[in-house]
């Protein structure tokens, strides 16, 4: 009996061992946070904001680190190869996580299976912009006029397997038109091409082309988030304008290489949501076109499954390929 008293007692004390544990760990040393795209864009900035916030709150410097390339890869890569003791962070992406997977045959790894998911950091909408030389002033309007001459609109994207790319396939596939596909080298002379009207229409991330809109130079005629933009507030959704199907929203999350302790994660999990969750972080986040966000971890990596399950099928039924 004095032996089952004293296993009893130990049992009900390991959930407050883990909590002591998880509370005990802190970094030892500096953070590397990985960016795997360029200084300046809307994802370098917002984990610069991110750093700020993690510095002071974990005691430790928590340096940005760019590390670019093969749309991502090579970013996302070097984190998974990296030591797994919470010292390693990694920003990705919507379009890194869980659409590159199925656009190259030769990644090397699995980011749902070396990478663990920490918390979701902020997510972006993206607008169905036309030119104005479009006879269209509603998503019925556009469809209408692309129904009649099959394949004679255009659109333009950031390249092959880009977040501009997807979007607009699922609009297509959502629709069920039949228009050509300019893949450009990067998103800014796609959109100034769509304001030239040398393609007639792009699917652009808000940040990107929101100052086209309001400056008159390309229309908006739908934003595909779940709610209407306050950028954009008469704007209607896709939902809204009856493509249900072609609601997406990009995101950003931090991530860190598989094997590093739960400790370690809930740490860094607990440190992200407090960071996103300060006004003047959101508020910051927002003037670069993000909108601040978080989750646990398993919140994220439930979302990293719906959304590769989705983008697979996409990559499927319109054939895309990177080379």
């Amino acid at each position: 009996m004095p032996r089952r008293r004293h296993l009893l007692a130990a049992a009900l004390a390991l959930p407050s061992l883990a909590r002591a544990q998880t509370a005990a760990w802190a970094p030892s040393r500096p953070l590397r946070f990985v960016v795997p795209f360029p200084a300046g864009g809307a994802t370098d900035v917002a984990a610069r904001i991110l750093a700020e916030r993690l510095t002071e709150s974990l005691g430790q410097p928590v340096v940005v680190e760019n590390r670019t390339g093969s749309s991502g890869n090579i970013g996302m890569e070097n984190v998974v190869r990296s030591q797994p003791d919470g010292h390693n962070l990694l920003m990705g992406t919507s379009g890194a996580l869980t659409v590159n997977p199925h656009l190259f045959a030769n990644l090397g790894f699995d980011p749902a299976r070396d990478l663990a998911p920490v918390s979701l950091v902020f997510t972006t909408d993206s607008a169905l912009i036309v030119n104005p030389n479009v006879a269209a002033q509603t998503v019925a309007e556009f469809l209408a006029l692309a129904r009649s001459r099959p394949g004679a609109f255009s659109y333009g994207s950031a390249g092959a397997g880009s977040s501009t790319h997807m979007a607009a396939e699922l609009f297509r596939l959502a629709a069920g038109i039949q228009v050509l596909h300019v893949p450009y080298r990067g998103s800014a002379p796609a959109l100034n091409d769509t304001v030239a009207g040398n393609v007639q229409f792009m699917v652009d991330q808000l940040p990107s082309c929101i100052g086209q809109v309001q400056a008159g130079r390309v229309r908006a005629l739908a934003v595909t988030g779940p709610r209407r933009s306050p950028l954009l507030p008469d704007v209607p959704t896709v939902a809204e304008a009856g493509l249900p199907g072609a609601e997406n929203t990009s995101w950003g999350a931090v991530l860190v290489p598989a094997g590093t302790p739960d400790a370690a994660i809930e740490r860094l999990g607990a440190a992200v949501r407090e960071a996103v969750a300060i006004p003047a972080v959101r508020e910051r986040m927002a003037q670069a076109g993000a909108d601040a966000a978080a989750s646990s971890p398993a919140e994220l990596a439930a979302l990293m499954r719906r959304e590769g399950e989705r983008w697979g099928k996409v990559v499927r039924e319109a054939r895309i390929s990177v080379g």
